[in-house]
């Protein structure tokens, strides 16, 4: 199986994997008013989503930023995010921790093994390494659940949506993407498949922000996402971006729960560079071919 199958199949496993998920118990507030969320890439995003999620009770930090300013966690608990459990920046911050906790997937990890307790990730997959999906989702949904209480009934019909909207998407130039409180963690983790599985030129921003920094930035032809619902100032921003000469495409879910919205954009941010890669006959994600990137990469993860 070569890694732009195992990320179809991976993805595909996630509508079974959420109509099975058990929520964590939420944290009490005064837990949550003492939790700082960490992680990098993909579980960064996780971790931003959280934080959108507890109306920015609980704290998304990095961890490098975190282990270099101590007074930051004084009286703290670190919730630790990463899927392998094997990032240094991570490990290294556990190790100066007197109160962890890893969320992650490798019970055995030195993440794990350095934290006080462990919040253990279990979802199937395709055993193959690539651009990370369902792993994802089930650190999103795990973090959320530590500071909020949801149920999600629509599986089925968002992810067929989602599979509808992502086919018809056709990414020209430099793309852009917009997201709001909830949905920037999203635009962030979307531009991580474009830039893991395509190797595209992307990046995100507030959709507020863009206007004020990133749009000097476009030229005609470059794309532009809008994760956000309708609105008056949405529709005002798609006829100037239009009016731009840019390609905007505005993915609105047909969910009114902000847990539906948030695993929809999730799903469209995983089908759509998965789509493309397909109709490019592309049979590898493209960080699995960059070899030299790849090592550049692991050897300061890891």
């Amino acid at each position: 199986m070569n890694t732009i199958e195992a990320f179809e199949q991976d993805i595909k496993l996630q509508e079974n994997f959420i109509k099975k998920f058990k929520p964590e118990r939420p944290l009490s507030k005064t837990l949550q008013n003492k939790a700082i969320f960490c992680g990098t890439g993909d579980s960064f995003a996780a971790a931003l989503l959280a934080e959108a999620f507890s109306n920015f009770t609980i704290r998304a930090l990095d961890p490098l930023d975190t282990i270099n300013n101590k007074n930051i966690f004084q009286r703290k608990t670190i919730f630790i995010i990463s899927i392998s459990g094997n990032t240094r920046s991570n490990i290294r911050l556990a190790r100066t921790m007197n109160d962890s906790v890893a969320v992650t997937a490798n019970p055995k990890s030195k993440l794990s093994l350095s934290c006080k307790k462990t919040i253990v990730l279990n979802y199937p997959s395709s055993g193959v390494f690539t651009s990370g999906s369902i792993g994802f989702l089930a650190s999103m949904l795990t973090c959320i659940s530590l500071v909020t209480k949801f149920s999600i009934k629509r599986t089925s019909d968002l992810f067929l949506n989602a599979q509808k909207e992502s086919k018809k998407v056709r990414l020209t130039g430099r793309i852009f993407v917009l997201g709001n409180m909830h949905t920037f963690p999203i635009s962030m983790y979307f531009v991580a498949k474009l830039y893991e599985v395509l190797g595209m030129n992307a990046q995100y921003e507030r959709i507020e922000q863009f206007s004020h920094m990133g749009l000097f930035s476009t030229r005609k032809g470059d794309t532009v996402f809008i994760f956000d619902g309708n609105s008056k100032y949405n529709t005002k921003l798609r006829k100037n971006l239009l009016n731009a000469g840019l390609n905007v495409i505005h993915i609105v879910p047909n969910a009114k729960k902000k847990i539906e919205q948030i695993c929809y954009y999730t799903f469209v941010s995983q089908l759509i560079p998965l789509f493309h890669a397909k109709m490019a006959n592309q049979k590898h994600c493209f960080f699995v071919s960059a070899k030299k990137l790849r090592n550049a990469s692991s050897e300061m993860i890891y």
